[in-house]
């Protein structure tokens, strides 16, 4: 029998990527500037690194300008990666507020040895996850302890989820689905497939290991596309008996 072909579905719900976003958050500085990640690959430190390390510095000075700098910097990408993981626009304004209180609150312990928006990235990612656990202990489509089933891991080659967005209609449909994921399996797939993170600096926002962080990846992915599937076929047969009614009716 021929393998079923299924039409992989868009993650992406209109929010854009920046260049910055998909470097590669490193363990050690190289020679002439560069960063190395884990796994041995030179990337070099941005520009935007830069400047945020310098009003880091400036605010642990006690220069509270320095401070609202990083704020108009990068309060948008934490409203974004919060409302993505997030059901409402409200909270994830919340959310992002109290990530930067966190962050002020936390400024001594910054550690330079990391883009300040891999830090900001976990602090926002953990307060979501929280808010999600405690709005919906048990909604969850995998239980939180499903880490010891399958271990295939993500095929770099295959198509990825993001492909295919097509409206806004679907872009609602996908946010949907998502929000059907246990919190830890869309952390990972908000931060690779919507802010384009790679896996290295994922498993350091969440806290895992870069195996694990693939494993979730690759569980994610699959459960995102069987419950597409499964909300389509209850769409086509209610489409179905619908059209029949119709034509009931005609006769």
């Amino acid at each position: 029998m021929a393998e079923r072909r299924t039409r992989r579905v868009g993650l992406e719900v209109g929010v854009s990527r920046r260049p910055e976003d998909d470097r590669s958050a490193g363990s050690t500085p190289g020679p002439g500037g560069e960063i190395v990640d884990p796994e041995g690959q030179a990337v070099l430190e941005s520009e935007g690194t830069r400047e945020d390390h310098e009003l880091v510095r400036r605010a642990q000075g006690g220069e509270e300008a320095a401070f609202a700098s990083l704020v108009r910097r990068h309060e948008q990408r934490a409203w974004r990666v919060a409302r993505n993981l997030v059901p409402s626009d409200e909270d994830a304004q919340d959310l992002a507020q109290e990530a930067f209180v966190r962050v002020f609150r936390n400024l001594a312990s910054f550690d330079f040895q990391y883009p300040f928006t891999t830090w900001l990235y976990r602090i926002v990612t953990n307060l979501a996850i929280d808010h999600l656990r405690r709005r919906r202990p048990a909604a969850s489509t995998a239980s939180f302890e499903a880490e010891d089933g399958d271990w295939d891991l993500a095929d770099a080659n295959a198509a990825q989820p993001s492909e295919g967005l097509e409206s806004s209609e679907v872009a609602a449909e996908v946010r949907d689905v998502m929000n059907s994921l246990a919190p830890h399996f869309q952390s990972v797939l908000v931060l690779r497939e919507l802010e384009g993170l790679p896996c290295t600096e994922i498993a350091k926002i969440v806290g895992a290991t870069h195996v694990t962080v693939r494993w979730r990846l690759h569980r994610g992915r699959k459960l995102f596309q069987e419950e597409w599937e499964r909300r389509q076929r209850v769409a086509a047969a209610r489409r179905g008996a619908s059209d029949a009614n119709d034509r009931e009716r005609g006769t």
